[in-house]
């Protein structure tokens, strides 16, 4: 298992100023939250990855200044043109000694591969996919999950998802260890991973009627999804919805239309069905037409808790 989840931009300290009755979150100099009465004094950010129709990777870092800012830039070639459909998030792991590697899960035409570009430990580049298992032709989705609570490691946990397309959802625990699977989610669109908990993951998804709803999996078997309504329209034109921790308990939330090459930038309250504040940030400056996008992030973060 992997620790997770520090953000690449190092920079996820202030959480959704006016969103909620609590007082606004501002950062310190080091990086660390801290309760403030007054304004936001530094902004959440994102990295959203990429790949493009050559097969390179491509970032985006996203800051959710006033109007947001955006920082974008390609890392290596890593796949045929037009073979990468979808990915987990990547995580930025540094290694002991020295070396740094990035890696995540990606589907390649009908397989499942696990990907990984950097330095290694004797400072030799890396730049590898290796084949998990077929199958995965009619997927939409790949995520995996990760939660290390205090009495570690006898709490730690580790799950992976896939959506296909005919709407069934399935679990996988430890490694790739059958754990379930649930019907009835045909009508999704996207889906970003905003909580890992110790009892529960929670996805955000956007379907094609424009509704946008929270997907709370808990952990115990059988798997049986808790879907709670966040919004009733407006979001079918997003193809891509890529999400990040801000703050302890709030979400940022990148949401990408291929059509128009546009992207959007939201601070999400904890969710809470119809009751989620949801607070647009703006436009993204940059163009949006990429194949495929997921989350970037940083091993040893604590985990997603959006909802």
């Amino acid at each position: 298992m992997k620790l997770r989840r520090v953000s690449t931009a190092a920079a996820a300290a202030v959480v959704l100023g006016g969103l909620a009755s609590a007082p606004a979150i501002s950062a310190t100099a080091a990086g660390t939250a801290s309760a403030s009465a007054g304004s936001i004094t530094a902004a959440c950010a994102m990295t959203a990855g990429s790949v493009n129709s050559a097969g390179d990777l491509r970032y985006s870092t996203i800051t959710a200044t006033a109007p947001p800012t955006m920082k974008q830039g390609t890392g290596p070639h890593m796949y045929t043109p037009g073979a990468a459909r979808i990915s987990s998030t990547w995580t930025d792991t540094l290694l002991n000694p020295v070396g740094r590697v990035t890696s995540g899960y990606v589907v390649l035409g009908s397989s499942l591969y696990s990907s990984a570009y950097g330095t290694d430990t004797a400072g030799q580049p890396i730049n590898r996919s290796t084949r998990i298992g077929g199958g995965w032709g009619n997927f939409t989705m790949v995520e995996e999950s990760f939660y290390l609570g205090a009495g570690a490691p006898s709490t730690g946990r580790g799950n992976r998802y896939g959506l296909r397309s005919d709407g069934v959802l399935f679990r996988w625990a430890g490694g790739w260890r059958a754990a379930g699977s649930y019907p009835g989610f045909a009508s999704v669109k996207a889906m970003a991973l905003i909580s890992e908990t110790a009892t529960y993951d929670t996805f955000l998804a956007t379907t094609r009627g424009g509704a946008l709803y929270t997907i709370r999996i808990p952990v115990t078997s059988p798997l049986k999804p808790v879907v709670k309504q966040v919004r009733k329209s407006t979001w079918q034109g997003f193809e891509h919805i890529v999400a990040e921790k801000c703050g302890a308990q709030g979400t940022l939330l990148t949401a990408i239309d291929k059509d128009s090459g546009s992207a959007y930038l939201y601070a999400v309250s904890h969710a809470n069905g119809t009751a989620t504040v949801i607070k647009g940030l703006g436009k993204v400056p940059g163009t949006y037409k990429d194949s495929l996008y997921y989350l970037t992030t940083a091993e040893g973060n604590p985990p997603l808790f959006g909802e």
